[in-house]
């Protein structure tokens, strides 16, 4: 499979859902803390005045800067905040790693059925497109074969009127074969996007299969105390770092679903553009798809973005009667995914 796991850097808390909620805290305690810490200073001055009450406050301040400047006691205390965070917006927002990626597994199954039919619509419309301008060669052939006859006998109007035909005919099949080279492009991308899908719901319902009860057993022997040791001792959390792989894997998913689902809409629009009967198509259809193909690299494709793009602009035949090719597990590399768990 050559739409590789595109390697991404790991976002950071304020990167991710709950660092809204993080951001939207942190301002509310610093303005309560400094309006708290005015409100207070008058009688922290008075209790300032007070040697044993000025030793209380001195001994505070010195675990306050402690805390600020030991560096395993900062990552306890971040730990712990960004800990609250992500559970005051678990309550409101879907930021459950499994429970993300089974909800792209419902959308797969459902945008593959619509990519299903609208190869099968395209594959259709490029048939009767083929048999157009096929039609078109033949009318062309006669025309010139009647021109020339015509021209033999001393008929010149009859030869200018079917010499004119075959120009017209040549013409539009000029741009009915820049059209079907514009479908080509639009097929081939579509069966290897279909191909690539298929193989990531595979790799993803097998991941999600085995991750969920992984995740399970880490969350049960998962504890907040086992968490803050682990910080302290200068280890890393397996739990958050669990998380980490999850969502680096939901992320991945999520962006070649959208990239799928924009694709699609591309398709779709190109191909309500197009008016066969008339030999009709808008430009509008037209420059999507040319604003696709000169856009950067594929998150779903990968390098074979401009491979399928460069053949469809070659000699090589397209054979739309054959299957879109199901490699198996053994012949792709194993499961893509497997990666991301590897520590």
């Amino acid at each position: 499979m050559s739409s590789e796991l595109q390697p991404m850097k790991p976002k950071n808390f304020w990167e991710r859902p709950e660092g809204v909620t993080g951001g939207l805290f942190m301002t509310a305690i610093l303005l309560g803390g400094g309006y708290l810490l005015y409100q207070a200073l008058p009688t922290l001055i008075t209790l300032a005045s007070n040697t044993l009450y000025l030793a209380g406050l001195l001994a505070a301040l010195a675990a306050i800067i402690y805390m600020v400047l030991d560096p395993k006691m900062r990552n306890l205390i971040w730990y712990i905040y960004k800990s609250i965070m992500r559970w005051i917006t678990g309550v409101f927002v879907q930021i459950d790693p499994i429970g993300i990626l089974k909800s792209y597994i419902d959308s797969l199954k459902d945008n593959l059925s619509s990519m299903n039919a609208q190869i099968s619509n395209l594959k259709g419309q490029m048939y009767k497109l083929n048999e157009m301008i096929k039609q078109n060669q033949r009318d062309i052939q006669n025309s010139l074969g009647l021109a020339t006859k015509a021209k033999e006998t001393g008929k010149d109007a009859i030869m200018v009127l079917k010499a004119r035909k075959a120009g017209r005919l040549q013409d539009s099949n000029m741009k009915l074969e820049d059209l079907y080279k514009r479908m080509e492009v639009l097929y081939r991308v579509l069966s290897k996007m279909y191909e690539n899908s298929e193989i990531m719901l595979e790799d993803l319902t097998d991941q999600v299969i085995v991750k969920e009860q992984e995740y399970k057993a880490i969350k049960a022997s998962h504890s907040a105390i086992s968490s803050a040791m682990n910080i302290l001792s200068g280890n890393s959390d397996k739990k958050y770092m669990y998380d980490m792989a999850l969502e680096a894997m939901a992320e991945d998913v999520g962006q070649k679903v959208g990239e799928m689902e924009r694709f699609m809409d591309v398709s779709k629009n190109f191909m309500d553009s197009i008016d066969l009967q008339n030999g009709v198509f808008e430009e509008e259809g037209l420059s999507m798809l040319d604003k696709w193909e000169k856009e950067g690299a594929s998150f779903l494709l990968g390098g074979d973005k401009n491979k399928i793009i460069a053949k469809a602009n070659s000699t090589d035949v397209l054979d739309l009667n054959a299957p879109i090719p199901s490699p198996s597990k053994v012949e792709r590399g194993g499961n893509q995914y497997d990666s991301l768990f590897e520590q």
